[in-house]
């Protein structure tokens, strides 16, 4: 339910950006893309170009890709199923299924990521006739996105007790930071889905007869 009030965010902040009430709920429900749609708004009115946006959200999502490759061998064998989860895979679909048990009905996962997509399109909806009906924005709401992924952490910490992926990401940020200031999210992703390819083929080795 956490998927409301972030919704909510980006609803409300959507249509304090100049966007009809119905477009953040629409928008929400046919792409969902979680952290992507919140950097939207700006370059929306910023007036960028359908290329950049394409570009900038394909950069922001890469690490999708990595997220379903890790989950492979629990993806449903029906298609329509697992075309929906593929779909929807966002970070905090991910961080949900990632901590379910290995032997967890297919349905199961297709009904915790629809549920999840359901959320987040109310609290579009929500948001949206809030901001439609207030005439100042309200600084400091978009904080919300990085508050939720600083509880999910907190979930996967309490769900694997294994510190090594968040001192990873902290690392990898900080080096990013001190190299490339300008593109540090996208190098620090980097550097984290490198380091993990690392450290599996490493224990794949030690474990290996």
């Amino acid at each position: 339910m956490g998927y409301v009030p972030l919704g909510t965010v980006f609803g409300f902040l959507f249509v304090q950006a100049g966007a009809v009430w119905w477009i953040p709920p629409l928008a929400s429900l046919l792409v969902f893309a979680g952290a992507a749609q919140f950097m939207v708004i700006p370059m929306l009115v910023a007036g960028a170009s359908i290329e950049a946006i394409v570009a900038a959200t394909f950069i922001i999502n890469l690490r999708h890709l990595f997220y379903g490759i890790s989950l492979l061998d629990r993806m449903p064998s029906n298609l329509l199923a697992r075309t929906y989860l593929i779909w929807v895979l966002t970070d905090e679909n991910y961080s949900v299924i990632t901590t379910l048990p290995r032997n967890t009905s297919s349905a199961r996962l297709v009904g915790v990521a629809m549920l999840n997509h359901m959320w987040w399109v109310l609290g579009a909806l929500v948001g949206s006739v809030v901001g439609a009906q207030v005439s100042h924005s309200l600084t400091g709401l978009d904080f919300s996105l990085a508050a939720l992924f600083a509880v999910l952490a907190a979930e996967q910490w309490r769900a694997t007790r294994q510190a090594m992926p968040i001192l990873v990401a902290v690392a990898s940020y900080l080096l990013a930071w001190w190299f490339v200031p300008s593109q540090a999210l996208l190098a620090s992703i980097t550097i984290s889905l490198l380091t993990g390819l690392v450290i599996l083929q490493m224990r794949a080795k030690e474990s290996a007869p």
